[in-house]
């Protein structure tokens, strides 16, 4: 096994558009070249013209890179389609989506799968583990295939930013798997906001009852023997090399930052996609965390996180606060003595009233208190709505169809917000951000954490 790490150019200061998609080709090149077993060291992805849309009378055909857990019920999601490839480091964890789809060709290494079939696929899901979302899409992504990527969008701020503008140099069409941003109540809580129905908003609040998995840990010094169907080595993928232990999977990963982003970056792209496309926010000005029981190998129990956003346009500077481990924002005053605050939620709060959802993914918005929500008159609806749910959407936007709501210009700042509030947790002080040059301003030491080293294997 390689314990070379790949590292990747930096991204300067005032680096215009056409410097950075330069980076982004020579970085996407890396992912396919030396060092990865099984290719030769001239194989390079190749590159489909932008905008390859699949005629509207034809199947879409997917190729799947994980198919177990979430994977599973992604491939469901897409099952309407031509499923051609499935892939997945561990064939016991993908059997059942193995056996549903008895004439896909099955791989436990994306990056086979993609060349042996690139004339073959037309899109890619990717249903990793955080940490290995950013090669399959990119590698997906430069050989002209469209994707659908699960949240967080990515394992770091640096991989968010250069997947949103790979997706536009490659003309693909993406969407990230936050499938409440599909929902009515997402676009309700929009257009309340844009009809000024609670006044220009000042502050947001979004908590989650997570993590529901082991946070604060350290790594463990027992050493085991991975199961025979789990190809070690190739789910570790890009991440450092480290013994395996039944503690990582399947679903424990989230609390190693290794792999995961603990509970804002499992969470936080739900949760916050609603507030953050309806007072139309992008890149916060600060951001600083209250946080216990974290290690530098593991997320904290509880986390406090506090964004500062600038006035944008007419709109004015917006406070926005994350709270998860069994933290709660602050009672509103309107709310109904009797009614408690759910396990998870949010709540807008503007010069003229409240508005507070209290669900995961914004479905059922409403005024507070209750009786001000049974004299409202809703404004005009003005969004469009989603037929048939995100991948739906996601699919008929690869043939040509309108582009899904949660594509990468739009999931990809939210998804640098979310992941900025794990920067300010880990470096334990207040990070001023300069949100278009992707620059720590107070923090140098932020660098290593914001674009990382990937291991090559």
């Amino acid at each position: 096994m390689q314990t070379r790490v790949m590292s990747f150019p930096k991204i300067e200061v005032g680096m215009d558009r056409r410097q950075f998609l330069k980076l982004a080709g020579a970085t996407a090149a890396a992912f396919s070249l030396p060092g990865i077993r099984s290719l030769s060291a001239n194989q390079t992805a190749p590159v489909i013209p932008p905008k390859k849309f699949c005629p509207p009378d034809r199947k879409l055909r997917i190729a799947c890179v994980g198919c177990g857990g979430k994977g599973a019920s992604d491939i469901d999601g897409v099952a309407s389609e031509e499923i051609v490839a499935l892939c997945d480091v561990d064939r016991q964890r993908a059997l059942a989506s193995f056996r549903k789809h008895p004439q896909a060709k099955l791989y436990k290494d994306y990056r086979q799968m993609l060349l042996e079939m690139n004339d073959k696929i037309d899109a890619v899901v990717v249903s990793t583990p955080d940490h290995m979302h950013f090669p399959i899409a990119y590698m997906a992504i430069q050989m002209g295939k469209h994707v659908y990527v699960q949240k967080p969008l990515s394992h770091t701020v640096w991989e968010a930013r250069v997947l949103t503008e790979a997706a536009r140099k490659y003309g693909v069409v993406t969407q990230m798997g936050n499938q409440g941003h599909a929902n009515e109540g997402t676009r309700l809580l929009k257009e309340w906001v844009q009809a000024g129905v609670i006044g220009p908003v000042r502050e947001i609040h979004f908590w989650t009852n997570r993590p529901i998995w082991p946070q604060g840990l350290t790594r463990p010094t027992e050493t085991m023997t991975p199961p025979p169907t789990l190809d070690w080595n190739r789910w570790l993928g890009v991440a450092p090399d480290r013994p395996y232990n039944k503690c990582y999977l399947p679903f424990n990963w989230r609390g190693w930052w290794d792999f995961g982003c603990g509970a804002l970056g499992d969470m936080g792209c739900h949760i916050m996609d609603a507030g953050f496309w309806a007072v139309d926010l992008k890149y916060p000005i600060s951001v600083e965390a209250e946080s216990e029981g974290g290690t530098e190998e593991s997320p904290p129990k509880w986390s406090i996180i506090t964004y500062q956003f600038p006035a944008r346009g007419n709109l004015p500077p917006v406070t926005v606060k994350w709270y998860d481990g069994g933290k709660l924002p602050e009672r509103p005053k309107d709310l109904e003595p009797d009614r408690k605050l759910s396990k998870g939620g949010q709540m807008l709060i503007g010069d003229n009233g409240v508005i507070m959802d209290t669900s995961d993914y914004c479905e059922s918005p409403r005024l507070i208190p209750e009786s001000r929500m049974k004299e409202f008159k809703r404004p005009e609806k003005t969004i469009p709505r989603v037929s048939g749910g995100p991948y739906k959407e996601w699919i008929a936007g690869c043939k040509g169809g309108p582009l899904p709501g949660s594509n990468f210009d739009h999931s990809g700042p939210l998804t640098e917000m979310v992941l900025l509030g794990n920067l300010a947790i880990r470096l334990g002080k207040k990070i001023l951000w300069d949100g278009p040059n992707m620059k720590p301003l107070n923090a140098p030491e932020a660098e290593k954490l914001i674009r990382k080293q990937y291991r090559v294997y």
